[in-house]
């Protein structure tokens, strides 16, 4: 089997450091690794299978005859507009975990389980943009459903956690937790979020758009529909929560005027999608939670049952690892695509 050069920018932030344990994970044909970062973390090593690569300044010749195949950008926005072109004017196809690249329109935004067939289009770009992690989740859940009914519009609300803003929002929950347990909690300095985030909910995540809804909210409505090649309404609000990882959605869909839900066979489609798993007993207590999906790369849904004033609305639960499912984890189910599709 070929083995493939690796380049991960952003190596050393949170996504960076899954990348490198789902390539692990999956036994991804690694033959040699770049790990990029700022230069504060330049010439510090990281470990992989036993071997040991020094982390190198991203900069805009480093890719420059390094013979890189596959290079995931992870390290913001700004980051990847200024430096995925001489990724990919050095040959590599970029997998893009930012928003920069989504919307564009030559650029395929891709989930694997849900429109692989968007990655044949990378080489116009030579980028693959990874979609926002709250959009990855939900389609996942969408797709079997609007392939049995066909989907008329779909109103959201996330529970996302801490890891959602990196490292730094992860630290801000602990820390605010260690001082409110020492009755400090009203000194605390606010870095990641715009309030406390321990022991609250902050409904706002991202910048305010002129229509009222945030940055993030509007990401899930843009994306779902270029994933999915549908054009059915998308409403969503983003909320952040105090919990350490995986994001929880409670999605309401509304079908088609004729459809009468199924409630049994819609379980029965998500049960059969891939990498979805159905958890939905409610009168034992089972159903997804963040300590469910945490650390797994699979989507999680419960809670699966019709609207009781209409039999064309469901209503379903979901949650999955955000840093993993996603980010890192479909970043590298791109790449396995890709591979594929590069063999044929």
């Amino acid at each position: 089997m070929r083995k493939y050069n690796i380049a991960v920018v952003g190596a050393t932030g949170a996504v960076g450091e899954e990348i490198f344990e789902v390539l692990k994970e999956q036994k991804f044909p690694v033959a040699d690794i770049l790990p990029l970062a700022s230069a504060n973390s330049a010439g510090d090593r990281i470990e992989y299978e036993g071997r040991y690569f020094e982390i190198e300044e991203l900069t805009e010749d480093v890719f420059r005859d390094r013979d890189i195949d596959i290079a995931f950008f992870s390290a913001g926005g700004s980051i990847s507009a200024k430096f995925a072109k001489y990724a990919v004017e050095s040959g590599a196809v970029v997998i893009d975990n930012t928003s920069h690249f989504r919307m564009m329109e030559h650029i395929p935004l891709v989930v694997p389980e849900v429109n692989p067939q968007d990655i044949v289009h990378w080489e116009e770009s030579g980028i693959i943009a990874n979609p926002n992690c709250s959009t990855i989740q939900m389609v996942q859940l969408l797709k079997p459903l609007h392939d049995l009914y066909g989907i008329k519009r779909v109103d959201v609300s996330t529970y996302q956690a801490t890891s959602g803003a990196g490292k730094v929002g992860m630290k801000e929950l602990v820390k605010q937790m260690e001082e409110f347990f020492k009755f400090k909690l009203d000194d605390t300095q606010l870095e990641a979020f715009t309030h406390q985030i321990a022991l609250n909910v902050i409904p706002h995540i991202d910048t305010p758009q002129p229509n009222g809804y945030t940055k993030e909210e509007m990401k899930m409505v843009n994306e779902t529909n270029k994933i999915m090649h549908s054009n059915f309404a998308v409403s969503a609000t983003c909320v952040r929560v105090p919990v350490l990882r995986s994001h929880s959605e409670s999605i309401t869909i509304t079908f088609e005027d004729d459809v009468v839900v199924d409630v049994d066979k819609a379980r029965e489609v998500l049960g059969n999608f891939e990498n979805v798993v159905v958890m939905d007993d409610l009168e034992n207590s089972e159903y997804p939670m963040p300590i469910t999906s945490t650390n797994t790369d699979d989507t999680f849904v419960g809670r699966i049952r019709k609207d009781i004033s209409a039999a064309n609305i469901l209503h379903i639960w979901g949650v999955a690892d955000q840093v993993r499912v996603g980010a890192a984890t479909n970043s590298v189910r791109i790449a396995q695509k890709w591979i594929k599709l590069e063999d044929i």
